[in-house]
């Protein structure tokens, strides 16, 4: 037995998520502050450019939709893999799951090409947002390679147990990304002031780093996995297990970019200050969700190898550690946003029309974070267990069938900032349906759990 499946399988429920969680928050909360830092940097150039940064953000988020979705897929399939000691499983799901990923890439590159302009022309008439926003998404859609394999190696790793290692590749792509952000907006040392544009490079040329590195670790220390491709043949049960995980999720994170552009193009009908602001937010809330991001993302490999080792009690106390954890997490969010909304703002520079609507803005989204805790954990239990179904369901229902419709119904009252509380009131129905499912599957898949030796010995 491997130490990664000694670890999972065996270590102390409360060490073992601290263990695998910490390095993953704090990787996670270096990406959310370099882009908090990425923002700040482009609002120096004018609010017009964090607004068109903003209006980038649905496509930026599909295509991180995309890649972390087929992740999960790898993620799960391939840790209980690792549960049932089926090693042709294990490679079949890093070799299958990676050309998954590439043909995605390739898909937003071909974008990246043909659509930028247009995106933007359907969401603005206001022309310095429009050559902005094409100049920054055209550039990240291309060369969006770095992106899709950064995610999918670390997930290779996270799956073996191995988050310490994926916590150095995304703090390096990160800290390069910091840095190489004033270099190449600015004009610093020699180069080019190159603006937005500049914004983009430096993001791109971090992912392509991170990546590198990421794939070096695998091939270097990730011994349970295979990443030959000599020989490779696509397989259609691997493919089907991946994406009967990894769908769901893509779908249910797709969701998310369908919502935000559709809130953008509720909000900017006010003004396009509140689409700054809306982004600004954004930047700011991943602070504090990425740490339970982290959190989840050593959860899954977690539960999926002791589910697969049929570890009742451990599945149910690593359950509920990270809902502790994670509502703790969001409660100190909520604090930070209505005590400080204020300086919080100031951070991008912000002007006195961006204080007047972000100050409301801020405290009211952050209401829905007292729920949120809940339901981000139980959407990642969800997907542990092979039903990402669950979780596009109550995605489907927050932002589609609630949120959108509220925002705009809210609209109507002719108040920008009526419209905000469409976050707390969809955030009720979504902590309402994560408790039934979370109850249903508890009884349907947990409740009557044992080692096979425990029934052998039963009988």
């Amino acid at each position: 037995m491997s130490q990664a499946e000694n670890k999972m399988g065996a270590m102390p429920v409360g060490r073992l998520l601290f263990s695998m969680s910490l390095p993953m928050m704090i990787s996670m909360l270096v990406q959310a502050l370099y882009n908090i830092v990425d923002s700040i940097f482009v609002a120096q150039i004018a609010e017009n450019a964090l607004t068109a940064l903003s209006l980038a953000f649905p496509v930026q988020n599909m295509m991180i939709s995309v890649a972390v979705g087929l992740g999960v897929g790898i993620n799960a399939f391939l840790s209980k893999s690792l549960g049932e000691k089926n090693s042709a499983d294990v490679n079949k799901s890093a070799t299958n799951g990676l050309a998954l990923i590439w043909a995605g890439c390739a898909v937003f590159a071909l974008a990246g090409f043909l659509l930028t302009d247009a995106f933007y022309r359907l969401q603005t008439d206001i022309e310095e947002i429009a050559v902005y926003g094409r100049d920054y998404l055209s550039i990240v859609c291309i060369f969006s390679v770095g992106l899709f394999c950064q995610i999918a190696f670390e997930r290779l790793l996270t799956s073996t147990g191995r988050t310490f290692l994926a916590m150095i590749t995304q703090s390096v792509g990160a800290i390069a990304n910091i840095i190489l952000d004033p270099i190449m907006i600015f004009g610093l040392f020699g180069f080019p002031a190159l603006g937005v544009k500049g914004a983009a490079i430096a993001t791109v040329i971090s992912q392509i780093l991170a990546s590198a590195l990421a794939l070096y670790f695998n091939l270097r220390f990730n011994r349970e996995i295979s990443l030959s491709f000599r020989g490779f043949r696509p397989d259609g049960r691997a493919i089907r297990i991946i994406f009967s995980v990894g769908l769901p999720a893509i779908l249910m994170m797709s969701i998310g970019s369908i919502m935000i552009y559709g809130l953008n193009r509720i909000i900017i009908s006010f003004t396009a200050t509140a689409v700054a602001v809306f982004g600004v937010y954004f930047r700011l809330q991943s602070f504090i969700f990425m740490p339970v991001f982290g959190l989840t993302n050593a959860l899954v490999p977690i539960l999926a190898y002791n589910y697969g080792a049929r570890q009742k009690d451990r599945i149910v106390r690593t359950i509920r550690l990270s809902m502790i954890c994670s509502v703790s997490i969001m409660t100190a969010g909520f604090i930070i946003f209505e005590l400080f909304p204020d300086k919080l703002l100031m951070m991008f520079n912000a002007t006195d029309a961006m204080l007047d609507v972000g100050i409301t803005a801020l405290r009211v989204i952050s209401v829905s974070f007292l729920g949120a805790g809940f339901c981000v954990v139980a959407g990642s239990v969800f997907q542990a267990f092979g039903q990402g179904v669950e979780s596009l369901i109550i995605s489907v229902a927050r932002q589609l069938i609630v949120l959108l419709p509220a925002a705009w119904l809210l609209s109507f009252s002719g108040s920008l900032d009526a419209v905000w509380w469409s976050f707390p009131i969809a955030e009720i129905v979504t902590v309402a349906l994560s408790v039934y499912f979370m109850r249903r599957l508890y009884y349907q898949k947990i409740k009557d759990l044992s080692r096979p030796d425990q029934a052998k010995t039963r009988k």
